[in-house]
């Protein structure tokens, strides 16, 4: 399909709800109708030519009181679904009552496959029937998708010559003009930033990146792709068109199934709509409908490549309720045994989930296969940084990466999604890295690598070419540093987190107290006061344990005999420091240098040490600005004085005529 024939269908369509919805529905409302019934009029389309083979099956099936009917259905309709009643769509768009209009459609609608009445359940479509009649635009908007200008069927419309008049609509096109009508209503709608879908260029990207690194080791056989936040399955389409392109390019045959989640009852209506009319019956049965965070439709099962566009930045907090509040979550995918801890916990703040989907996804990797699993997913710049370290968002950083998963991670352009505007990056992991990539990670900086678009798409206003697709997979296929591309040692990217006491020190301490001890008493007479006060003893230890002053413990005389004092800790004076992982002598090393120069009494607390991760782009990629020469300043400030001489001459010219 040609863009023309794309935009005049889309904007046809469009039409109908400023035609028939404007004083009956505000805007926000209009793809409660537009949406289900584009699809009924696609799906209706393709029953067409064989209504009456379907009628007369059914008439057969009755008589011989077959209860399981589908199957026989579905092979006279020659699709995966079928419709029973005796009506085509545009048999409707004149009834002479209201009332009969209502029947009659009411009659076409139930005469459905029950995977069609799953499909506009979810669209709620049933609700609107009363307030289309009501208002006598049913038969109009039937009439407007029935009109013969346009062509929403596979087939094309030829004149009476035979000669073509309207194109043909097949599959793909009918999935990208659902697409684009969803885009200009969740535009409509001001739709959160995470709430999108995912342009095709950097799908693309995605799919080369988790693909074109195996393609030469991919044997012929089945292989399964999972998308858990899969939206209208877009991903999934291309993925698969992508893998199909391999598998001829290699000479193998490839078995292709698709699983995927969606949690919004309309986008997964049209889900199921799309791969239905895609001829993909089967595949329809794998998607299935909820949130995957929650309700886990495809819970113990492995995949072989996932990839996927979680909503970032949205709330997760009904979910977390669900799992039981977030102190209570036990769900084995995000509460585990790691490293010294029985209950590591990977669980984000309530107020953004995106990474928890990318947890389940790890958690779905086939660990004895060959290929193992590759996973692609798309996030915006919090899953790089946010979260201190013993936190759910650095706990899942520190898991990925000390497994040794993460392979890339690519900074895409801003204004690449059509609903925000925001950074956003792709997360490439792998659980077969190459042999000579283990222990490593690439960033690739692709934020400046893109064509503009003659016009914007939403917010979108620029998108890959394939060669600068090519330009990435490349380095992905060929890891090496270059300006964009810098490779790490996985320990790069964490750090300790140390808490750094000093002691609690009080004035005006009175050492002939009779309660206090005499060793107290005597510790006491022999510190030095100073103007902050005498420090509060903790413990101490008369044998048995070093004095190390960078731990806490200080060595001591009391009644001229050495010992090892703790001290109480302030916590006002309690601070934090991120010592790297990688620090040339490490945590010791890092407290003599930056912290005891400047607070000699201060110590380390061994029990709060925690480790974290964070990756800074920003850091790694930042290019300074070039500053300009003091020659270069001076000039310019000699020219503006000339010319405010010459403004205050004339002006003081003025004023004394």
């Amino acid at each position: 399909m040609d863009l023309a024939q794309h935009n005049m269908i889309v904007n046809f369509i469009w039409s109908i709800a400023d035609d028939c919805l404007r004083d009956v529905y505000v805007r926000g409302k209009y793809r409660d109708v537009i949406l289900p019934m584009t699809v009924i009029r696609r799906i209706d389309a393709l029953l067409e030519p064989t209504k009456q083979a379907v009628l007369k099956m059914k008439e057969q099936l009755d008589a011989a009181k077959v209860t399981n009917q589908h199957p026989a259905l579905c092979k006279a309709s020659g699709e995966a679904f079928y419709n029973v009643s005796p009506f085509l769509l545009c048999d409707l768009k004149s009834r002479g009552s209201r009332q009969k209009l209502r029947a009659d459609f009411e009659a076409y609608l139930d005469g459905f496959s029950t995977n069609i009445q799953e499909i506009l359940e979810k669209f709620k479509f049933r609700n609107q029937i009363t307030t289309l009649i009501d208002s006598d635009i049913l038969g109009l908007i039937i009439e407007k998708f029935t009109n013969p200008a346009i062509n929403l069927s596979p087939e094309p419309v030829r004149d009476e010559e035979g000669n073509v008049r309207l194109p043909a609509l097949d599959n793909h096109s009918m999935g990208m003009i659902f697409e684009e009508l969803i885009r200009r209503f969740n535009e409509e709608n001001n739709e959160e930033a995470g709430e999108h879908f995912t342009p095709r260029d950097v799908v693309k990207l995605m799919a080369e990146i988790i693909f074109r690194p195996v393609a030469d080791k991919i044997k012929s056989g089945a292989y399964l792709v999972y998308d858990g936040a899969c939206g209208t399955g877009g991903m999934l389409t291309v993925a698969e068109d992508t893998l199909l392109r391999l598998a001829k390019e290699h000479s193998k045959e490839f078995s292709i199934h698709l699983y995927g989640q969606e949690s919004q009852p309309e986008t997964y209506a049209i889900l199921k709509a799309d791969l239905l009319l895609k001829g993909e019956g089967a595949e329809a049965d794998n998607m299935k409908f909820g949130s995957t965070l929650s309700a886990d439709g495809h819970a113990g099962k492995e995949f072989d490549f996932m990839l996927s566009n979680p909503p970032y930045g949205k709330s997760w907090k009904s979910d977390q309720d669900r799992m039981g509040g977030k102190g209570e979550i036990g769900d084995s995918r995000f509460v585990i045994n790691y490293g010294d801890d029985p209950e590591y916990k990977m669980i984000t703040r309530s107020s953004d989930g995106q990474m928890l989907f990318l947890v389940n996804m790890i958690s779905k990797m086939k660990h004895n296969t060959p290929l193992g699993s590759r996973i692609a997913e798309v996030h915006n710049g919090s899953s790089l940084f946010t979260g201190d370290a013993g936190q759910g968002e650095s706990n899942i950083r520190r898991w990925i990466i000390e497994k040794d998963r993460l392979e890339a991670i690519i900074a895409l352009p801003e204004n690449m999604f059509y609903n925000t505007g925001i950074a956003t990056y792709i997360w490439l992991l792998t659980n077969r890295k190459n042999p000579k990539f283990k222990g490593r990670v690439q960033l690739i900086d692709a934020s400046g690598w893109f064509t503009s678009l003659r016009k914007n798409l939403g917010k979108k206003n620029c998108e890959f070419s394939d060669e600068q697709i090519k330009k990435i997979v490349d380095l992905i296929l060929e890891p090496r540093e270059t300006e964009q591309s810098k490779i790490f040692q996985n320990e790069e990217f964490g750090y300790y987190k140390i808490t750094v006491e000093r002691p609690l020190k009080l004035k005006d301490i009175d050492a002939d107290r009779a309660y206090l001890p005499k060793e107290i008493k005597a510790l006491i007479a022999a510190e030095k006061t100073d103007e902050n006060g005498i420090p509060v003893i903790k413990k101490i230890h008369k044998s048995g344990v070093s004095a190390d002053p960078t731990r806490g413990l200080f060595e001591r005389k009391i009644n001229g005999k050495k010992c090892v004092v703790e001290y109480e800790p302030d916590t006002s004076l309690r601070d934090t420091e991120q010592v790297p992982l990688l620090e040339d002598g490490g945590i010791e090393a890092f407290f003599r240098r930056e912290v005891l120069p400047y607070v000699p009494d201060a110590w380390i607390d061994d029990s709060k040490t925690q480790i974290g991760y964070e990756i800074s782009f920003t850091r790694y990629f930042y290019k300074p600005i070039q500053m300009r020469s003091l020659d270069e300043i001076m000039a310019d400030i000699r020219a503006i004085e000339k010319e405010t001489d010459g403004l205050l001459t004339e002006i003081v010219g003025e004023v004394q005529k």
